[in-house]
């Protein structure tokens, strides 16, 4: 086949040898391409496109170690929503949750971490600064209140329980910490539309796996972030 292209002068001796040398390099590109679409998406929640648990705390604690104090650490869990699940059905339970994440992830930014911790909670670590967080987190409170459409025309009320925590106020950077912080702020603040800040105090709520002692399904949680 060489010798046809030669006659044919479409290729050159130089540009075969340079052609079939890529040609292993190719099928190793399209491997290495299909093995990082796989790796991204054992990284990746399939419904809401979150960061799954593994790869949120690598990201978050990255931004703990850039940003320092004013790094904001927000647990979110979705209010009611056993109710909508078994009243409307999977289908519209999943809708609200892709949303739920949709709306987080809009609010944090590009920049953030944004994960699914299982079920309906959620949690975000981002760069925001003392004097922007109590604006910024009712801005996120309006934009989880806001009614879901499903696929099928209905329109569902939604809400979602927020509690934040910050390094400058519980004193340390430990991810961990800050988000039993968070999540202890979140259940003081649950069902009231509001977002909740934690104080020192809230570090001291009992925890299983990192997570609020008595909270559903605390028990089934596995390793702490």
């Amino acid at each position: 086949m060489d010798s046809v292209l030669r006659a044919q002068g479409r290729i050159g001796p130089r540009a075969i040898l340079i052609t079939t040398a890529a040609l292993p390099l190719t099928g190793w590109t399209v491997h290495a391409l299909a093995l990082h679409r796989k790796l991204a998406a054992t990284r990746k929640d399939p419904l809401t496109g979150l960061m799954r648990r593994d790869a949120y705390t690598a990201r978050a604690r990255r931004l703990l170690a850039r940003h320092g104090d004013d790094t904001t650490v927000v647990m979110v869990d979705a209010d009611r929503f056993k109710e909508i699940n078994d009243g409307l059905g999977h289908a519209a339970g999943d809708t609200v949750l892709a949303s739920i994440a949709a709306r987080l992830t809009a609010w944090a930014g590009p920049r953030a971490a944004v994960g699914r911790l299982g079920g309906d909670e959620f949690a975000a670590v981002l760069d925001l600064p003392a004097e922007r967080r109590e604006q910024r987190l009712e801005q996120l409170v309006r934009m989880l209140h806001t009614p879901v459409t499903l696929d099928d025309g209905r329109t569902v009320d939604v809400a979602a329980s927020v509690g934040a925590a910050t390094p400058d106020v519980i004193g340390a950077r430990d991810l961990t910490r800050l988000q039993r912080a968070a999540d202890a702020a979140l259940y003081d603040g649950k069902h009231t539309g509001r977002a909740v800040l934690a104080t020192a105090a809230h570090t001291a709520t009992p925890s299983v796996n990192g997570r609020r002692a008595g909270r559903p399904g605390t028990a089934m949680w596995g390793r702490a972030a």
